[in-house]
This record gives structure tokens, C-alpha cells and sequence, in this order.
């Protein structure tokens, strides 16, 4: 082995070997799961957004329900596209508006009953298809914390 070729291989050893095969693998199965959720919803009558936003109030939010800025802040968008988000879905009688008690300023976001049954329905789903691929998901992560190869 030549200096050159042990100095390299010294390098990606201690920064790492990057399994890239293994890294695509995973974002495949995460489009996958994507794409199935992207379906599931539409066939529910809503965006994957509208889902997405339906499953963060129901998870995160408190008893009263969740602010419109932690629904922002957890949707990773920005307020105003949060509270567009808020009017569609309480159009569609998803979701209702009611004034924070402890802050009258604040206008706190809760599911509606029609809310809820579409939420649950869509989560049964959503959870069958991810027992159904969780083994191949846990296999690539398992493959990602393992030591790289002396090839690598």
C-alpha cells in the first residue's frame, strides 16, 4: 500500500466511510411512505398538509388545543401559511378557532369530531403501511450504524 493510498484510507476512516447505498435506500423508503401518505389523504378528501396539520394538533396540542404559531413552527412554515391552512380546514369542518384562556390574545386551533374521524381513519392506515415496511426501515438504519467496512 502506498503512502498516498494509506493516508486516504486513514482519512475516511476517521471522518467516516458514507454508505451511499444504504443512504439511498432510506430516502427511497421515506418517498415511498411519502407518496403513500400524499395518496391516503387524497382519497380522504384533504391535502397531505391538511393532514399533516390535523396529526399536529391532535399529538401536540393541550386539552384547549394548539396555538397557531406552534402549528406553524412544527409545519415548518410560516404563520400566515399556518392560518390560511387553519381557514381551509375550518372550512371544511376539520377544525374549530377558540380564544386561549390563560391569553385571549392567542387563538388556539382543536379537532372537530368530523376532524377526528378523519384523523383516525387516516393514522389506522398510516400505521398499517409503516408496520408494514418498518422491518425494511429498521434493517437500513441498523446498516447505518454499523461499522464501515475495511473496503470502504
Amino acid at each position: 500500500m502506498t503512502r498516498k493510498e494509506a493516508a486516504s484510507r486513514r482519512s475516511r476512516s476517521s471522518r467516516g466511510a458514507v454508505d451511499y447505498a444504504a443512504l439511498a435506500e432510506f430516502r427511497y423508503a421515506i418517498r415511498r411512505f411519502l407518496a403513500f401518505s400524499e395518496r391516503a389523504a387524497a382519497e380522504a378528501g384533504i391535502t397531505s398538509q391538511q393532514h399533516q396539520a390535523l396529526l399536529t394538533i391532535k399529538g401536540v396540542a393541550g386539552e384547549e388545543g394548539l396555538a397557531v404559531g406552534a402549528l406553524a413552527e412544527r409545519l415548518l412554515v410560516k404563520q400566515h401559511t399556518a392560518v390560511e391552512l387553519v381557514d381551509r380546514l375550518e372550512r371544511a369542518g376539520l377544525v374549530r378557532r377558540g380564544a386561549d384562556p390563560a391569553d385571549g390574545r392567542r387563538v388556539l386551533v382543536s379537532l372537530t369530531k368530523e376532524g377526528e374521524q378523519r384523523l383516525r381513519a387516516l393514522s389506522s392506515a398510516h400505521l398499517d403501511e409503516l408496520k408494514s415496511i418498518g422491518p425494511a426501515l429498521s434493517a437500513i438504519l441498523a446498516g447505518l450504524r454499523d461499522e464501515p467496512k475495511a473496503d470502504d
